[in-house]
């Protein structure tokens, strides 16, 4: 059997795949870190593979069911992380919420965008799985 593949190939195909694997590990690491202690609502749609601006946009409309039942979170802290990556000059205060509230959040949560009800469909899978 010949190899045709030149060296410089081989190292393309061999970097490709250690990225998707890291890739997969990352998810796979912030799935197990929601099940296991409270998370931010954005937090939680990115674990359910949601891409970002559909998930801050969900997460908006889970903050305001959880304003509406009074629902208060599991958690609050003080970060400087920011969604969109990079470095926030100030602190600011996040509220954790575990898997359970997350579902009662979901059940009266009725979205009217498509990419929202999706979302909703995946955060449903990830809180029952």
């Amino acid at each position: 059997m010949i190899n045709t593949l030149t060296p410089r190939e081989r190292r393309t195909h061999r970097r490709t795949l250690r990225s998707r694997l890291r890739t997969r590990t990352a998810e796979t690491r912030l799935v197990a870190s929601v099940r296991r202690r409270p998370r931010s609502l954005t937090t939680v749609c990115l674990a359910a593979g949601i891409d970002r601006d559909t998930a801050w946009g969900t997460a908006n409309g889970l903050r305001s069911v959880a304003k509406r039942l009074a629902l208060t979170p599991a958690q609050t802290a003080r970060t400087r992380r920011t969604v969109h990556g990079g470095r926030a000059h100030q602190t600011h205060t996040v509220h954790r919420w575990t898997l359970g509230q997350v579902q009662t959040l979901i059940r009266s949560y009725r979205p009217r965008k498509p990419e929202y009800r999706a979302a909703v469909t995946r955060i449903a899978a990830l809180c029952t799985a």
